[in-house]
């Protein structure tokens, strides 16, 4: 069992959200599994799971790994809350004000950023202070972590709404609210979904070859923005077989071999370590953080 604090985790996605207790991957005391609805009833089970765990085990600190955009600026009245996102009735809701009444630090960062955390800490970017964690699934979100810091300045980045070249041919609208056609318009889960129209995507379809071509168009960008050692795809549709290698050549492709892109190896681009504990293993690791672990 791990040495460290006993921390309450919560990742919230676009889906699900779960829940997590415990200090490391092989020391999860308990995951607790809560479909995302109206913000008020999530909210309020989230809580009732904490509530029980405090009663029951106690916890040191508490990690919320959501998605956003959030305000983490910590000098504004809106830190801690989701804002402008494309999820409905989740704009304006407050996450880190509310879930301080537990009595605990508490801290903060978007799903991906906590993935990316999780990730360094004991996945496949182990020790790594230059990485890129990609979520393909309900939406797409990077998180990027540039001279072991969050990418950051006005706001954190938003690096899944870039707008990237389409496969030559693709003529698929995109299905994002803000921006049609960026990332996650083009390759996302609903996306995919709109592309495909009902019934299973079988592996063989046609369709996947312009959602992996704008996901490496963002790898591209990626790799010449923030020359990370290490990018990672992780989420529910990132876990399709084959994705990943698809999206490492056509990047690779693209890069043409130029600086850095010279001689990329098969490390450059790989699956998430940590598969889909990802995500509620970031929120411990950010709980982790609060504590300056």
């Amino acid at each position: 069992m791990s040495d460290e604090p006993m921390i309450a985790g919560v990742e919230l996605g676009g889906t699900k959200c779960i829940c997590i207790l415990g200090s490391a991957p092989g020391a999860v005391i308990e995951r607790v599994r809560i479909d995302t609805r109206a913000p008020h009833a999530t909210l309020a089970e989230i809580e009732a799971v904490f509530e029980r765990w405090q009663c029951e085990h106690g916890f040191a600190a508490l990690g919320i790994a959501s998605f956003g955009p959030l305000d983490l600026d910590r000098g504004s009245p809106a830190f801690g809350s989701i804002v402008s996102t494309t999820k409905a009735g989740w704009s304006g809701t407050a996450l880190a004000p509310r879930l301080a009444r537990f009595g605990v630090p508490v801290a903060i960062d978007t799903d991906v950023v906590g993935a990316a955390r999780a990730e360094q800490r004991w996945g496949a970017a182990r020790g790594m202070t230059d990485l890129a964690y990609i979520t393909v699934g309900t939406g797409v979100g990077v998180g990027a972590i540039v001279g072991d810091k969050p990418l950051g300045g006005r706001g954190h980045a938003e690096m899944g709404h870039l707008r990237v070249p389409r496969l030559a041919g693709d003529e698929f609208p995109g299905v994002c609210s803000y921006h049609r056609d960026c990332v996650e318009g083009l390759a996302s889960g609903p996306a995919i979904a709109a592309r495909h129209g009902p019934g299973p995507v079988r592996d063989d379809w046609p369709g996947w070859a312009p959602v992996e071509h704008a996901l490496a168009m963002l790898v591209h960008n990626i790799v010449l923005s923030l020359q990370p050692e290490r990018i990672l795809i992780g989420g529910g549709v990132g876990g399709r077989p084959g994705l990943v290698e698809s999206v490492r050549d056509r990047a690779r492709a693209s890069l043409g071999g130029f600086y850095t892109a010279e001689g990329l190896g098969e490390d450059f681009l790989l699956p998430a370590g940590l598969g889909t504990d990802a995500g509620p293993l970031g929120a411990l690791a950010l709980g982790l953080q609060a504590l300056g672990r």
